[in-house]
């Protein structure tokens, strides 16, 4: 499944980044491969920002704004109508900001 382009909040710190592989092992839309001993994000608008991975990792290289993203926004909209509004205004049920 896709979610809204381009807006997901997942990042990776290369520099704090082992390559462990949990992340990768959590993710349940697989959007991130290890790669030369470094995690990638492969398919950023699969993320549902579930924080799954970094609940996971040991060593805090990663980071999403769980819950808050427009996965939960889109899940809103499907628990309660209506389209997901991704308007940042906060007003909104299903708002992603």
């Amino acid at each position: 499944m896709k979610y809204l382009a381009n807006v997901t909040t997942i990042a990776v710190d290369d520099e704090r980044c082992t390559g462990c592989g949990a992340c990768m092992e959590v993710c349940p839309h697989a959007v991130i491969e290890v790669r030369e001993r470094k995690a990638v994000i492969v398919d950023r608008d699969g993320c549902m920002e579930c924080g799954a991975c970094v609940n996971n990792c040991a060593f805090g290289a990663l980071s999403v704004d769980k819950g808050v993203g427009c996965a939960a926004a889109i899940i809103n909209s499907m628990v309660y109508g209506g389209e997901p509004s991704c308007d940042c205004s906060g007003d909104k049920k299903g708002s992603c900001c």
